[in-house]
């Protein structure tokens, strides 16, 4: 369980990106919520989960939420980790060895996942792969970017409830 539940203030953080950019989550949140996903490359729930909130992404891409990935690996291991498992969304780099902004959040596993709400508070935490947690975030991208819901899964796709992070 994350240290940060819903209802706390998210810690504010300027990291990385991937394409060599500045990304702030508060400048992120002048635009509507931010859905922060925190990985790890190693982490067979993370390269299981992932690909799912690509699918999000693609399904509502900038329409009212910024959905960044944090990684906790190397640069160099990131971009042959979202090569592989073709993530497009933008992604940013936690410092190692100290992880800040990991440990700003009270990560104890990865995948974890907050969802930020426009005034900076966690509205919604979220450990491991929880299918319905996945059906809620997407509930709420749809209702952000005022279009219908998705569909996440694909018919015949065995997709389990929970995996532990």
């Amino acid at each position: 369980m994350p240290a940060l539940n819903a209802g706390v203030q998210a810690p504010d953080f300027t990291l990385e990106g991937m394409d060599g950019k500045q990304f702030s989550v508060r400048e992120a949140l002048k635009h509507g919520p931010v859905l922060a996903i925190f990985f790890k490359i190693s982490c067979p729930v993370c390269q299981f989960a992932l690909p799912y909130f690509e699918r999000l992404y693609k399904a509502y891409g900038k329409r009212g939420v910024t959905i960044v990935g944090i990684s906790q690996d190397s640069k160099k291991d990131t971009a042959e980790f979202i090569g592989q498992y073709g993530i497009t969304f933008p992604v940013v780099l936690d410092e190692k060895p100290t992880y800040p902004v990991s440990n700003a959040y009270g990560l104890t596993n990865v995948p974890t996942i907050f969802w930020i709400a426009s005034d900076g508070e966690i509205e919604m935490s979220s450990v491991g792969w929880s299918r319905q947690d996945l059906e809620q975030i997407n509930a709420k991208l749809a209702e952000a970017a005022s279009t219908n819901v998705t569909p996440l899964f694909r018919p015949g796709e065995d997709v389990p409830d929970f995996r532990a992070g």
